[in-house]
C-alpha cells in the first residue's frame, strides 16, 4: 500500500488512501509543542481524517486551537498510542533522539540539529567544515572585549546574540550602518549593563549587502525531499523592513528541483543531517551579492509561518508525506506551479507581550464575510460552537495564504482573502512578495536560481 508504515517490531499501520484509492485506517499523530505553533499543520491532518493530539506545555496557551483537534495534558502518557510523534520546535532534541533509538517514527529535533540552530557559533563552524563559505565573525563574552575590538578594525558589523539563548532574545540584534562602526559602538556602550546580564555570548558579524533569501527541504533521515523551498521572509512589524522584528511578519516562496543557492549551501549538509538522523525540515538564511552566498544561520524545525504557506503549495495530503518522511523513505513532494505567500493577520499587543492589552480583544470572534475560509490558517485561534476566537495572549491571530502562477497573483489572492476577514483592529504588512522583481533580477543575474 501506498502509505504502509511498517514499524521496527515489524507491525504495521496505514493511513490516506491506498493505490486504488480505497481509504486505510487513520494514522495517530502526537503533537509536542513548547507553545502554540504547529496547531494548522494538526488541523490539516485532522480535516485529512487521521487522528490527532496536541501537548502544548505554555500555561498561556492552554486554550488555543480548543475545538480543532484533542489536548493532552502530558504528552509522554500518548507515546505508546501514536504512530508518529511530531517535535515541532528546538530543545526535543535529546527526548527525540530516543525515542527513534526505540523504534518511535518522529519528526522533528536531534541533539546535534538543536545545536546548530541554537548556538550560532556552532552552525557557522559546521558550515564551514562542510565547506560554505560563511562571512567573517567573532565571538565574544566581553563588552568591552568587543568594543576595542570595533575601534580597532573599523567597519560595519551584525551584533547578534550567540551560544544558548532564549529564541526572543535572537532578535535582540543590530545591523551597524556606519563604515566607521561608530553606531554599533555607541549602541553597545550604552546598553551593555542591560545586555550582559540577558546576552552572555554574541557575535560580531562582518556585514555584507545583497539579497536576503533562504533555501530549505523536508529531510527524511538520509536524504532530502525534493523539490526544494526558496523563500523570502519578512521579518519587520512594518512595511519597508521598519520596526521592531518580530520573528516574521509574513513570507513569499517558490518551489525548485534545485539551484545553486541550495547546492552551494544547504545540500553541502547532507551528510551531518544523515549521521544524526533527523527527520523534519531545515533551512538556511543567506545573503547573496555578485561576489558570493553566505549563509547566516540554521533553522532545524517547521517555520511559523512557513509551515502554513507550504501547506498551501503542496499538493499532496498532508498525512501521506510527513508519514513517508518519518519512516525515511524516498519520494517526491508535488507542488503547485508558480508563487506562494503568507501574511501574518495579528491584532495588539503583538509583537509584545501584554496581557492587560490583549485583554480586550481575548475571545473575540473572527467574522468571515462570506464563509469560505480556503487559505486562512491558525495562529492562536479556538473553536467555540462553530466560530472562530482569539485565543493564547500574544495577538498572533492568522496566516493568510495565496498562490499564483506569478508573484502578483499570489500576493492579489492572500490579501482578497484577507479583505473577507473581519476583525478588530487588524493589522498586517501590506508589501510581503513586493520585493521580488527586484530581487530576483539580481539573483538570476548573478546565476544563483538555476
Amino acid at each position: 500500500m501506498a502509505n504502509e508504515i511498517r514499524n521496527k517490531n515489524g507491525s504495521v499501520k496505514t493511513g490516506g488512501e491506498n493505490a486504488e484509492g480505497i481509504t486505510s485506517a487513520p494514522l495517530k499523530f502526537l503533537f509536542v509543542s513548547w507553545e502554540s505553533l504547529s496547531g494548522d499543520l494538526a488541523w490539516r491532518l485532522a480535516q485529512e481524517g487521521q487522528e490527532v493530539r496536541g501537548f502544548i506545555k505554555d500555561e498561556d496557551d492552554q486554550d488555543v486551537y480548543e475545538g480543532f483537534f484533542e489536548k493532552v495534558p502530558r504528552w509522554e502518557d500518548y507515546v505508546d498510542w501514536a504512530d508518529i510523534i511530531i517535535f515541532d520546535d528546538v530543545g526535543f532534541g535529546k527526548a527525540a533522539d530516543g525515542l527513534r533509538a526505540k523504534g518511535k517514527w518522529v519528526i522533528g529535533g536531534s541533539e546535534y540539529t538543536d545545536r546548530l540552530e541554537e548556538d550560532r557559533e556552532f552552525g557557522q563552524e559546521e558550515m564551514k567544515k562542510v565547506g560554505m563559505t560563511v562571512l567573517p565573525h567573532w565571538d565574544f563574552t566581553d563588552y568591552d572585549e568587543a568594543l576595542a575590538f570595533i575601534r580597532a578594525n573599523p567597519g560595519r558589523y551584525v551584533f547578534k546574540p550567540s551560544g544558548n539563548i532564549m529564541s526572543e532574545q535572537k532578535g535582540i540584534l543590530f545591523i551597524g550602518e556606519e563604515e566607521s562602526g561608530v553606531d554599533l559602538i555607541e549602541v553597545l556602550e550604552h546598553n551593555k549593563k542591560t545586555w550582559s546580564r540577558k546576552i552572555k555570548k554574541f557575535q560580531l558579524q562582518k556585514y555584507a549587502q545583497g539579497v536576503e533569501v533562504a533555501v530549505g527541504a523536508f529531510f527524511n533521515g538520509s536524504d532530502f525531499i525534493r523539490p526544494i523551498n526558496v523563500n523570502f521572509e519578512h521579518k519587520k512589524l512594518f512595511p519597508g523592513e521598519i520596526g521592531p522584528y518580530t520573528g516574521e511578519m509574513g513570507t513569499s516562496m517558490y518551489w525548485n528541483e534545485t539551484n545553486e543557492i541550495f547546492r552551494r549551501t544547504l545540500e553541502k549538509m547532507r551528510e551531518p543531517l544523515a549521521e544524526s538522523d533527523y527527520r523534519g525540515y531545515v533551512d538556511i538564511n543567506c545573503i547573496a551579492n555578485n561576489n558570493g552566498i553566505y549563509p547566516l544561520e540554521f533553522t532545524c524545525r517547521f517555520g511559523y509561518p512557513t509551515i502554513s504557506i507550504q501547506l498551501e503549495g503542496i499538493l499532496n495530503p498532508a498525512g501521506e508525506w510527513l508519514a513517508k518522511m518519518a519512516r525515511g523513505e524516498q519520494f517526491s513532494l508535488r507542488t503547485k506551479k508558480g508563487f506562494q505567500v503568507g501574511v501574518v493577520v495579528a491584532v495588539p499587543p503583538f509583537p509584545y507581550a501584554d496581557k492587560k492589552e490583549y485583554e480586550i480583544y481575548k475571545d473575540s470572534s473572527i467574522v468571515f464575510r462570506k464563509e469560505n475560509r480556503e487559505g486562512v490558517h491558525l495562529g492562536e485561534v479556538k473553536l467555540v460552537e462553530g466560530d472562530w476566537h482569539l485565543a493564547g495572549v500574544t495577538g498572533y491571530a492568522l496566516v493568510v495564504t495565496g498562490s499564483g502562477t506569478t508573484m502578483h497573483e499570489a500576493r492579489r489572492m492572500a490579501y482578497n482573502r484577507i479583505d473577507n476577514i473581519i476583525l478588530q483592529n487588524k493589522y498586517y504588512r501590506t508589501d510581503i512578495g513586493f520585493r521580488w522583481n527586484t530581487d530576483s533580477d539580481r539573483l538570476q543575474s548573478w546565476g544563483y536560481l538555476y
